[in-house]
């Protein structure tokens, strides 16, 4: 997306208002790299570039997760979840500019754009929102990514992608996703060997260490709070999770997914630490939350991942969901040991002084006071009372006088 957003500074620049340029440091890496030169070259008046990576961790990221989401049983919304914050950072500094729009350089066709205007609307609705992408006489210089590649190369931008490999990558704290060009066949193997170069914070599960490794992660009402003995910062843990995870080839995931505008998109992601933590974290909640409130919350989990993947993180739903959440959390304490092994997540113990699992209750050996095991019979004959008279009526067994 960087190069789309700085061409378009390019494009928009001579004769038109002042640009400022602003990026949200949420762990792009070196991809920050000469950014501000870049900004200021191709038309930007001011490059502001901040660092948000430990707000992204805390107040998204984290939130998060402890809702246990995940869109359409696979992605864990790296992508996402990124957007309200780039978004509230944009617009707070567009006034603190006296800017009278915002621009993003996301296409029309995918969910970026829905995200950003989204979480725009619901925070500065006075706003105007520029969208180069949708603009015709923009369509009509750029009909696609090939023709924004070779106007980036004409005009002495440099951008990682290229004709040669024109998939779209986008990275941060909690992943990397890709999509575009080779990948947009369903039938392309994106795992192939000729395909490891694409992948930034993994390595492939076959190639990953032969020897398993232990990771002990301890969580403080639904939040991770240290990793293998160590008290971490919502950030820290990421980035500690992130480095093990993708030794081991965790996280690699190659989805077909249903965007927000329509269609199916095929998009690979690569979320090491998320794979832990999310892992980990519904280790613990099987040990301290109780069975109906876990039920509960995880009906609500489609929900919660859809308002995320549509870009409703602003919305007064997802604040009330996000509630409820937070009010499940806590008795989510205590301490779950991972094996990591060759791109799998092994549950290796887990223990938590708010525990609801009572061996005393649990043991099938010799029965004891605390569970009359007698009194199952009755309980099994209520339930079972809805079934027989539904079996009567359809006069499979004769009904009792």
């Amino acid at each position: 997306m960087t190069s789309i957003f700085l061409s378009a500074i390019k494009w928009q620049s001579g004769g038109q208002p002042e640009i400022i340029a602003f990026c949200a440091d949420i762990g792009q890496e070196e991809e920050l790299d000469g950014l501000e030169v870049k900004a200021l070259e191709t038309g930007a008046a001011k490059c502001i570039i901040e660092d948000l990576r430990e707000e992204f961790a805390r107040d998204f990221i984290f939130p998060m997760f402890q809702a246990g989401a995940i869109y359409e049983g696979q992605y864990l919304l790296g992508t996402s979840i990124a957007r309200p914050l780039i978004a509230k950072r944009m617009v707070e500094i567009a006034r603190a500019e006296n800017a009278d729009a915002i621009a993003h350089g996301a296409t029309g066709k995918g969910n970026d754009q829905v995200r950003f205007e989204l979480a725009a609307a619901a925070l500065a609705p006075e706003l105007r929102v520029i969208a180069p992408w949708r603009e015709e006489r923009f369509r009509k210089q750029f009909p696609g990514r090939s023709e924004m590649i070779a106007f980036a190369k004409a005009n002495g931008i440099p951008v990682e992608a290229t004709a040669q490999k024109p998939y779209s990558m986008d990275r941060n704290l909690l992943h990397i996703s890709y999509e575009s060009g080779v990948l947009e066949d369903p039938w392309f193997d994106a795992s192939s060997p000729e395909m490891r170069a694409m992948y930034k914070l993994s390595v492939p599960p076959e190639a990953a260490p032969n020897e398993p490794e232990y990771v002990e992660v301890e969580f403080h009402r639904g939040n991770c709070i240290a990793v293998n003995g160590r008290s971490s910062s919502p950030l820290e843990v990421v980035q500690t999770l992130n480095k093990l995870g993708g030794k081991h080839g965790i996280g690699r995931v190659d989805i077909v997914e249903n965007r927000f505008v329509g269609m199916k998109s095929r998009g690979v992601y690569e979320t090491p630490g998320g794979t832990i933590l999310h892992f980990g974290h519904r280790q613990m909640e099987t040990l301290t939350m109780d069975r109906e409130v876990m039920h509960l919350r995880d009906s609500l989990v489609p929900k919660y991942s859809e308002l995320v993947y549509n870009g409703f993180w602003f919305s007064p739903e997802r604040e009330a969901l996000q509630a409820l959440i937070t009010e499940t959390q806590r008795g989510v304490s205590g301490l779950v040991r991972l094996k990591l092994y060759k791109g799998n997540v092994i549950v290796a113990g887990r223990k938590s002084p708010k525990s609801l699992y009572d061996p005393k209750i649990a043991t099938m050996e010799a029965d004891n006071s605390a569970y009359g095991q007698s009194d199952a019979t009755g309980f099994i004959r209520l339930n079972a009372l809805r079934l027989r008279l539904r079996a009567a009526s359809k006069g499979d067994f004769p009904r009792s006088p």
